[in-house]
């Protein structure tokens, strides 16, 4: 038996003298005992309860012996596909599979099934005909009602009815997932379980479901797009724990999907308990010899101070899973966790992140938060900062200042992303933010999230116009220069989100332009379950406002746009020009210093011939002036250095890689 960890096998089992399991978690990720990864907290919650619990991490889908690795359990199995939705996690924006899966051992793909919750759930359900299960984790939670699915390319039944799972546990779950336990421990039956928050259920009939807002039928939804975008803003202004209806989705008259309202934000007490949970903090044993687990590298050295997020960019699900209530952990249980990252063996005294969704984000956005909910019509920072917005980084000043100081801690960085409307917001601490920001916690570069240039488009993602990030780069740049430092910002740039035409997409490669750099990797814009843009993008309008928006879908618009950011790569070539061409901006071809590309000279063109023009004129024909190749730079201005494999840094876009996520998307 490996020290610490839960049981992974029978033998795991016999040596803590264990017959049966009261709970299988069954998952997609590899098995890592880290309170960054989901499937860890609710592994440990669960034990800290009294609860049996074991893991089956990346059963083989296709031999129904590896779901009864454990054996039948006494009270569930919980199933989740992992930190990541199993589809993005396996195909890119243009659907091609990935090479890569950071939450398999080695790096390895192929570990586990597309659409995973599903695929487990089923596999179970052929074994073990009753026994119940749950679902949960951000694939689940995702899609606990009907969602456009992107890669099949229409609208999907809720997860429950494909999976024939019993409850979806949405959200961040430790109060469901323990009230679930609890219950099903004191005799109730599965079925009985209706009146938990944050989970969803099916039902027969409706005449035990009370005070609930129905929504457009799935077979009306398919009918009717608009329908659609009717319902997901339904569920949008539904998704606060103090305001939020319980709703119920038809799928026929003896079949509904109901949501339970979500389960209300943890205190800070209850969240500081979770992080004390005995986390080995490393991945299983079993995995060394592939060389661990890559995602684990991510976090190892990282903090996450708080859950919650106020921003709502369209692009994100975090209001549909985290919610808008943010909550922090205290000052004293973020520092008992750095200690036990100052004693693991290889720490070097750099702490790589101390943050969240949002790192600056430390508190809700006002007081009445916590006692009536969010606004369900008006958001906190868009269009602008809402008048109640508590705007304060007192509190994450104190803290920064306080893990630094702490022996053995060289460097504390802030590399989870902050908002930078939020900083300027502050006018008691936003200087002094930004300044020991610049002081303390960058290394170099600043990545931050401008994701365009064009108010139009940042409309429609929810994002501040741009020249609330122009104030702050002037911020940024001012604080650098007064500290003697030369450092740079690193904005994301995101191409083909809903509203963007070949327009805009002009005015942000002229963007990249002016600030002399090309970014060596754009984030096209991934239509992603559960957000707003992808319900703009499935059904051709914005759902808060039901008026049409442009939608770019077609692949060769799609990559014309793209091209356009990165218009200095000679392979794009071709495709910067028909786009320039298309947009009626020929203007942009040709020598000036505005030009992006210049003319392409004719296939059949001649070369000056120099001996003739000698014999012509008797005179030797002048050299042309060669003009010095221009050096790559960063949005500041820096060279950058060619590494040894040739390629230059930084990379200054968001990759299309996914990346290990540092905001718990536990069942």
């Amino acid at each position: 038996m490996s020290e610490g960890f839960l049981p992974v096998s029978r033998a795991d089992m016999e040596a803590r003298g264990w017959d049966q399991l009261d709970f299988v978690y069954v998952s997609g990720d590899a098995y890592v005992d880290h309170p960054s990864f989901g499937m860890a907290i609710i592994t440990r919650l669960l034990e800290a309860h009294g609860y049996k619990v074991g893991v089956i991490a990346q059963p083989d889908w296709r031999d129904s012996a590896s779901i009864a690795a454990l054996s039948e359990p006494r009270l569930a199995f919980l199933v989740s596909a992992g930190n990541m939705d199993s589809m993005v996690n396996h195909y890119t924006v243009a659907k091609k599979h990935r090479r890569e899966d950071a939450y398999s051992p080695g790096g390895a793909s192929g570990m586990r099934p597309d659409h995973a919750a599903v695929v487990y759930a089923n596999l179970i359900r052929r074994t073990f005909k009753r026994t119940p299960i749950v679902l949960g984790g951000i694939e689940a939670s995702l899609r606990r009602l009907a969602h456009y699915d992107y890669w099949a390319d229409k609208l999907k039944r809720s997860i429950l009815l494909d999976s024939n799972a019993d409850l979806v546990s949405y959200g961040m779950g430790e109060h469901s997932i323990v009230e679930i336990a609890d219950a099903l421990a004191a005799g109730l039956a599965i079925e009985d379980l209706t009146f938990i928050n944050g989970t969803a259920y099916r039902a027969r009939s409706l005449e035990h479901v009370y005070d609930a807002v129905t929504l457009p039928s799935f077979p009306e939804m398919q009918a009717d797009p608009l329908a659609y975008a009717r319902s997901f803003n339904v569920q949008y202004e539904n998704s606060d724990p103090f305001t939020g209806k319980r709703l119920v989705e038809p799928y026929s008259d003896h079949e509904f999907v109901v949501q339970n309202p979500p389960s209300e934000p943890l205190s800070q007490a209850e969240l500081d308990a979770v992080y004390r949970l005995p986390f080995t903090r490393t991945y299983h044993p079993m995995y060394e010899e592939a060389g661990g687990v890559p995602a684990l590298k991510e976090v190892k050295f990282s903090l996450t101070s708080s859950r919650g997020c106020f921003g709502e960019c369209s692009f994100c699900a975090l209001t549909f899973h985290q919610g808008r209530i943010v909550q922090a952990r205290s000052h004293d249980s973020l520092v008992a966790e750095a200690q036990h990252i100052i004693d693991e063996p290889n720490f070097k005294g750099y702490i790589h992140d101390v943050g969240g969704p949002t790192a600056n984000f430390r508190a809700p956005a006002c007081a009445k938060q916590l006692t009536r909910g969010a606004c369900s019509h008006k958001r906190c920072l868009f269009p602008d900062p809402c008048r109640q917005l508590e705007a304060d980084h007192a509190d994450y000043l104190v803290l920064l200042r306080r893990l630094r100081a702490l022996p053995g801690v060289k460097k504390v960085f802030v590399r989870s992303g902050i908002r930078f409307d939020y900083a300027l917001a502050d006018k008691a601490h936003g200087d002094e933010f930004i300044n020991e920001l610049c002081k303390h916690h960058v290394s170099g570069q600043l990545k931050v999230a401008p994701e365009h240039v064009s108010d139009a488009v940042l409309a429609y993602m929810g994002k501040p116009r741009n020249f609330i990030y122009q104030r702050f780069v002037q911020k940024y740049e001012q604080a650098n220069e007064k500290l003697g430092k030369k450092q740079y910002l690193v904005p994301y740039l995101m191409s083909s989100h809903p509203g963007s035409t070949l327009d805009e997409a002009i005015e942000l490669a002229e963007y990249c332009r002016d600030l002399g750099y090309m970014p060596e990797q754009v984030q096209d814009f991934y239509p992603t379950p559960s957000t707003m843009s992808t319900v703009m993008y499935a059904t051709g309008v914005d759902p808060r406002t039901m008026q049409p928006v442009y939608v770019p879908k077609n692949p060769h618009e799609k990559a014309l746009q793209r091209a356009l950011i990165q218009y200095r790569d000679p392979k794009n070539r071709a495709l910067v020009q028909e786009a320039l061409r298309k947009a009626g901006r020929t203007d942009l071809i040709g020598y000036g210093p505005e030009c992006l590309i210049r003319p392409q000279k004719p296939a059949n063109a001649k070369t000056r011939d120099t001996s003739t023009h000698q014999k012509a004129t008797g005179k030797a024909a002048a050299p042309r002036p060669s003009k010095p190749k221009p050096k790559s730079k960063t949005p500041g201005g820096k060279p950058t250095k060619p590494k040894k494999d040739g390629t230059k840094t930084p990379s200054n876009s968001r990759s299309a890689k996914p990346r290990p996520n540092k905001r718990r998307n536990h069942i």
